[in-house]
Parts: structure tokens; sequence; C-alpha cells
């Protein structure tokens, strides 16, 4: 990681952004690096209320038994599996599960799973950091920004300035840590990658704020995007304007 690009985005961050939250990054490592190791999850939790103590500035390392969701772990790159009967776990259930009721049949989970993007973890670790946190030695592969509504504008907008297909975000659906992992890592590999506006998920939505969205992206995206700052419409009256209201 080049410590120069880190403390110059964090600068300009703070110049058009105001009091926004910095963004988090994520790498895969096979040590510890200098992120504490997540303990051992003893019960079911969601990933998602863990990356708050990262937002708060401890940089954190997961690993297959820190993660207390199935879910978590297959979106995260740590398992292939998915408890039994899935598909109507996330559906309409059946008479051993209440269904989540988040597609209307079996048979469209069926199709969204062929279709799921999956990586699997290269390591045996997802270390997650801040990005004021980012150390030489890192390798971040993806950016998350929680951001409110007037963050996301802006984000958004700048994730589009130089498409010319108009298509610079997507949303896909998904879990919470799907679209903070899964997705971003498949862009990754895409000639021309998307950034993903996510946390939709209903089951991982009390464990941030109501009015916060994730907006992520792939590193290399992310380094495309953040070199148009100074010439975008981050520095005009507009973007004052809503800057000031981001400041409140």
């Amino acid at each position: 990681m080049d410590l120069s690009l880190r403390d110059h985005f964090t600068a300009n961050w703070k110049k058009y952004f105001g009091s926004a939250e910095l963004p988090l990054a994520f790498f895969y490592s096979d040590a510890e690096n200098t992120a504490e190791a997540a303990p051992h999850a003893e019960k079911w939790n969601c990933f998602i209320g863990a990356l708050a103590q990262v937002r708060r500035g401890k940089s954190m390392a997961f690993d297959v038994n820190s993660i207390g969701c199935s879910g978590g772990k297959r979106y995260l790159g740590f398992s292939d599996k998915l408890k039994p009967g899935f598909e109507y776990f996330l559906s309409c259930g059946n008479e051993k599960m209440e269904g989540e009721r988040y597609l209307r049949t079996p048979a469209q989970v069926e199709k969204f799973l062929k279709a799921n993007p999956l990586t699997p973890a290269p390591a045996s670790k997802i270390i997650f950091k801040r990005w004021d946190m980012l150390e030489a030695s890192d390798a971040p592969e993806v950016v998350i920004f929680f951001a409110t509504p007037d963050v996301l504008s802006g984000l958004f907008t700048l994730a589009g300035y130089d498409r010319d297909d108009f298509q610079g975000t997507i949303t896909p659906f998904g879990s919470g840590c799907a679209s903070m992992v899964q997705y971003p890592l498949a862009e990754s590999k895409n000639p021309k990658p998307r950034a993903i506006l996510g946390m939709f998920d209903v089951s991982a939505r009390p464990y941030i704020k109501e009015n916060e969205f994730t907006f992520t992206l792939p590193f290399n995206r992310f380094l495309e995007i953040i070199s148009y700052m100074d010439e975008s419409f981050l520095i005009t009256p507009s973007w004052q304007k809503v800057k000031s209201r981001i400041d409140r």
C-alpha cells in the first residue's frame, strides 16, 4: 500500500466530504498482519455487527471460525456449503422451517444460486481495516463506504463520472456481506468494474444505522474514481451545498 496515496485520499475525503466517515478496506492474508484476531464464534452472529469495531479504528482478522453465520462463511469465501433446504429458507419456507420470504419461490432461489459469483478465499484470513489504519505492507482489494444518502449521492456520481455506458453502479440482490465482499470481488475481474450499492438485506439492517447503506468498490476501480475528484462536480457550488449539510 502506497502510504502517500492513503494520506492524499484522506485529505481529499475531508476536503470534499467533510465529517463523513472514512471507508474500510479488506484483503486476504495468511498472516495476522497488524490486525487483531476476531474471537471464535460460539453462537450465531452477524458479521456486519463485528465491523462496527473496525469502523471505530480497530483492525480485525476474521477466519472461518470467527464467522458465526453460514451465509457469512459462504460470501466471504470460506465455505461453499448452505444449510439443507436453503431454497425454502430464503423463500416461502416449508413444514420444517420458516422462510425469510426474500424471494417468492424455491425455484427462484435455485436460479439465484446458480448465477451467484462465488470467489473462494485465497488465504486463511480476511483482514478489515479503516482506511487511515492501512500500512505499507497491506494490499487492499476492496474499499467499503458506510454512507448516508448525501454521501452516497457524491460517491454514486463520482463512480459514473468517466462512464460512457452510464452503468457505474449496480445493486444486485444478495446479503449484506455479499454486497461488500462477494460482488465487488467478482467486479474486480471485469474489464470495466462497477461499484456495488448494498446493505438492503433486511436481516442485516439492524446492525447498521437506519440512514446508512454501503457503497463498495474493487480497489482498481476505487483508484480510478478518486483520481477525478479534483476535476469533477466536487469542486462546484452545487456540491458545496450538499457538503454543508453533511457537515451539519
